[in-house]
């Protein structure tokens, strides 16, 4: 799918595309061993083995620093090749905390030092690795440390933050602002008394955080910690590190590792999983990157001519579906899922990937944690060479294992298509936007009253079951919802775009699939009209705290809708089949709502029956609903198990509202 259609977080203009001049090289697979053990740095107090593949080296060298940046090496060693285009040497002594780098030659040239491609630990930067001994990171009390119970994927509510964001604002009362440990500190509050970063996402009562990049990537200069930088950091450099400048300290490679394990902590312990977003589909550039250092070319996508192709939109794309690409993204992620405790991953433009990998990341991690979440960006934001029909592009979801794409069908459904930030959606009176949406509310998997004729996007069911699909209105790409909202609606007054934003996240919420949240828009959160903020300043990206108590009604709505669908399991049916037995549409002739019912006590829900009628017009609608007595339990204002008696064969709505209501 193009850029043009989907809103893309990898499509960043910051990327430093005049730095790839690598001569053009056509790849050939074949050519290249695969080393199927153990690679990186091994550390252990009485030795510590350091081993890389360098397929094509004719020479390589380690060279010890005692420093992560400047000064001269303490040792150099050269090392031996092995098996599998390895090279090996082994310290038989204590080097733990020094800093290191390797430097291969390759068709007799040297190419740049560099951490090898595994790197656990770095020094400020990135650009030297570090010995480390990781039991020595693990804050105290680590080993106990468990996830919150997830029974079934369909269960979670996703919640996507920047580390940034959540805590910059002066009036967080965050005192580690910007770093991992905001998301570490209980009952911080706003001057107005309002809870805010980690008790604020507490109080929500979502299941998962979803962290916007936070491995160690390219864009910060990590030795200025005093200037204003900002970057949503997809720009990978170190993918097994986390980030530094997220750290309070980025010259002690040991620092960033602690720090991260304590907010992973302190988020279990707070009932809340933690997703990490990964970006292996490209590097920050191509001459620079870590994977050129040791196999220039290997690792990246060629086009026919033999120039990089450019998938990504970024310059370069990887090939997951050479052998040791492969091997990587699969221990990459199993690094983190053990060694940091992570319960789930976002892959920016999964679409690059081939569908061979994403299933066998898969299934390696759901062997170890059956409740681990997996979910990416089905498309590119470019043309690339590797075949479309073997990517994890949306369309070949249904051939993945356990693995969802966002659903831009609900997302453009309800706002309007991403490519004219003009147009409207369902929430703001458009009258072909309905069975759009409808498609998004059965999760995009097979139903008998879907018409895939009248879906904006999609012409065919691509979820073969709901915990496929990731339901959602708005993330960190593009215009916040409310912005956008603003954008298409430049007469409405403030009411009516709360009402809009409201419905758009009530119609999320109580549709099947994955609920997914942007950060902010409990709060109406704004970017003041900046839609591509990868590298705005923190006025325009922080969660501006004061909206707490300026939309208290907003957030409570949220808050309430969030509880009634984790105590409804009729909105998160875990299977297609459930979703075809027990959701039914009821025709309402009108292009501007849509009514269904959940019936026969869904998914073991205490309701026997669920109606939803949905009404995206300014107007008030009559809908015929089947005859009764039903309670009102959702008016588009707030949540009331006690609700309001409603009888008949019909349910006046007011405009821009969902109604929720239960016989």
């Amino acid at each position: 799918m193009s850029i043009l259609k989907s809103g893309v977080a990898g499509v960043m203009v910051f990327m430093a595309l005049t730095s790839i001049t690598l001569a053009q090289t056509t790849i050939k697979p074949e050519k290249y061993p695969v080393y199927n053990g153990e690679l990186g740095v091994k550390y252990s107090a009485k030795k510590t083995v350091f081993k890389v593949w360098a397929p094509k080296a004719s020479v390589v060298k380690l060279r010890l620093y005692d420093a992560g940046e400047g000064g001269s090496p303490v040792k150099e060693i050269d090392l031996v090749k092995k098996s599998g285009g390895s090279w090996q040497t082994v310290i038989n002594h204590n080097v733990k905390n020094k800093y290191y780098t390797f430097q291969v030659m390759q068709d007799d040239k040297w190419l740049l030092e560099a951490p090898d491609i595994y790197a656990k630990a770095v020094g400020v930067n990135g650009h030297r690795g570090m010995v480390v001994d990781l039991k020595a990171t693990d804050p105290t009390g680590w080993n106990k440390d468990k996830s919150p119970k997830l029974k079934k994927l369909t269960d979670a509510v996703i919640y996507e933050l920047h580390i940034r964001d959540i805590s910059i604002d002066p009036n967080s009362g965050i005192k580690n602002k910007g770093k991992f440990l905001g998301l570490t500190e209980t009952n911080t509050k706003s001057p107005d008394g309002q809870s805010t970063g980690l008790a604020h996402l507490k109080e929500l009562g979502i299941t998962h955080v979803h962290i916007l990049p936070a491995f160690d990537f390219n864009s910060i200069d990590e030795t200025k910690p005093n200037e204003k930088q900002y970057n949503w950091g997809y720009d990978p450099l170190n993918y097994n590190v986390p980030e530094g400048s997220y750290s309070t300290n980025p010259y002690d490679g040991n620092v960033r590792i602690k720090e991260f394990k304590e907010m992973v902590q302190a988020l279990h312990a707070n009932g809340l999983r933690v997703i990490l977003d990964v970006v292996y589909n490209h590097t920050a550039d191509i001459d620079h990157s870590n994977f050129t250092q040791f196999a220039p070319g290997y690792f990246y996508r060629h086009n026919p001519d033999g120039s990089y192709s450019n998938g990504t939109g970024c310059g370069n794309e990887t090939a997951s579906e050479q052998p040791m690409m492969r091997k990587f993204m699969m221990e990459s992620v199993l690094y983190w899922a053990r060694e940091y405790h992570i319960d789930g991953f976002r892959f920016d433009l999964m679409g690059i990937h081939d569908i061979k990998t994403m299933n066998a990341i898969s299934d390696t991690l759901h062997a170890i944690n059956s409740s681990i979440v997996i979910y990416g960006e089905g498309w590119t934001a470019g043309e690339s060479p590797y075949p479309e029909d073997k990517r994890a592009v949306k369309k070949n979801v249904l051939k993945l294992h356990e693995v969802a794409a966002f659903s831009d069908d609900i997302r453009d459904g309800l706002k309007g298509g991403f490519s004219n930030v003009k147009a409207k959606g369902f929430v703001s009176g458009d009258q072909n936007s309905k069975m759009s949406v409808m498609f998004g509310v059965v999760a995009s998997v097979q139903h008998p009253q879907i018409d895939y004729s009248k879906v904006d996007d999609s012409k065919a069911p691509w979820a073969k079951q709901p915990y496929g699909t990731i339901t959602y209105a708005s993330c960190h790409d593009d215009n916040t919802l409310f912005d956008r909202l603003k954008i298409e609606n430049p007469d409405a007054s403030e009411a009516d775009l709360i009402k809009m934003d409201k419905l758009a996240n009530a119609i999320v919420l109580t549709s099947q699939g994955i609920s997914f949240l942007h950060s902010g828009a409990e709060l109406l959160r704004t970017k003041q009209g900046v839609a591509n903020s990868f590298n705005s300043p923190d006025n325009i990206n922080e969660i501006d705290w004061s909206r707490k108590t300026k939309y208290a009604d907003v957030f409570n709505y949220y808050k309430q809708m969030i509880a009634l669908r984790k105590d409804h399991p009729a909105f998160r049916m875990p299977t297609a089949g459930m979703i075809r037995r027990h959701l039914n549409f009821i025709e309402t002739g009108d292009p501007s709502t849509i009514a269904y019912q959940l019936t026969d006590n869904a998914n073991g829900d205490k309701w026997k029956t669920i109606l939803v009628v949905l009404n995206g017009s300014k107007d008030a609608k009559t809908v015929n609903i089947p005859a009764g007595n039903w309670t009102l339990v959702s008016d588009g204002n707030k949540v009331d198990d006690a609700g309001k008696l409603v009888s008949g064969s019909s349910v006046i709505i007011p405009g821009i509202t969902a109604y929720i209501l239960h016989d």
